[in-house]
């Protein structure tokens, strides 16, 4: 027997529709707003942490600590010329003295232009290949080449940042579940509310020959129609919300920030939310309303 999915005027008199209120339509609403948010949350921080693994894999910071400046420059030029013979190294290049004072401006003011500041020599390096091994051997040449040298994994600095979003991530997931959880307790009391408000007409119903399954088919079909509806306008309006954050991060012109984007799949699996919580509230009313049946025959 097919399941309609509108209600007809008679079903829909089982669940209270007094003072035109749809009150389940509104809280579902509200939820699937901040579920949909709470999920693009989620989604954007993993794409942000997926572009910084991608662009940090394999990335090396050679430091050239020698405190005489002839001494520094010179393992700084072996550093550099041991590198680029490395086969496992993609690119190398020497971080130009003034583009290090302007990163250093900020804390130490003109003072980080002065010739006389004994700033450390510092190369940039890709591998091409980001194993342990290669990267150990790759360490051994430039220490070889440049005893004062220190070599830092660009990765490794990050590895505070990568691991806050990854709780982000699972926060967002945690919230999305919750919801869901919560959803299915709101269509518990909501479709227990029903059956007891119309308990008089379940009775002749049954009186009538109509089987629990039937009797829970009126109310799971308003139920759905309600958490759809109510959930589409939700998710809208929360697609709204992320679109124009989504704009006010891209002109912040962070790199990590701007990573925070959802691609076509993550668009998808927000859209197809309303569709899933009205799966979920069918279910959950289904299951609340036949236990409630058996118990009061």
């Amino acid at each position: 027997m097919a399941i309609k999915l509108v209600p007809s005027s008679a079903d829909r008199r089982l669940l209270d529709e007094r003072r035109g209120t749809r009150a389940m339509m509104w809280i579902m609403a509200i939820m699937l707003f901040l579920t949909v948010l709470a999920g693009a949350l989620g989604l954007a921080t993993r794409s942000a942490s997926s572009l910084l693994d991608r662009q940090l894999a394999g990335r090396l910071t050679v430091q050239i600590l020698a405190p005489v400046e002839g001494e520094r420059a010179r393992e700084a030029a072996a550093a550099l010329a041991t590198l680029r013979a490395q086969p496992q190294v993609r690119h190398a290049a020497a971080v130009d003295r003034a583009a290090l004072a302007s990163l250093l401006r900020p804390w130490l003011g003109s003072d980080g232009a002065d010739p006389d500041l004994p700033i450390p020599a510092m190369i940039d390096a890709d591998l091409r290949v980001t194993d342990a091994a290669a990267l150990a051997q790759v360490r051994g040449a430039v220490l070889a080449a440049a005893p004062s040298a220190r070599i830092d994994r660009q990765e490794s600095w990050m590895s505070p940042v990568a691991d806050f979003m990854d709780m982000v991530t699972g926060l967002a997931l945690a919230l999305v579940l919750l919801m869901a959880a919560a959803t299915a307790v709101v269509v518990i009391l909501a479709a227990r509310a029903g059956l007891e408000t119309h308990n008089d007409t379940i009775e002749v119903l049954h009186m009538l020959g109509s089987t629990d399954i039937q009797v829970s088919r009126l109310f799971q079909r308003r139920i759905a129609l309600d958490t759809l509806l109510g959930g589409a306008l939700g998710a809208v309006l929360a697609g709204g919300v992320i679109v124009v954050v989504g704009s006010q991060l891209g002109l912040l012109g962070s790199d990590l920030l701007g990573g925070m984007t959802l691609a076509t799949g993550d668009w998808i699996a927000l859209a197809l939310l309303p569709v899933a919580f009205a799966l979920l509230a069918t279910m959950a009313a289904r299951v609340a309303i036949i236990a409630a049946l058996s118990k009061i025959l």
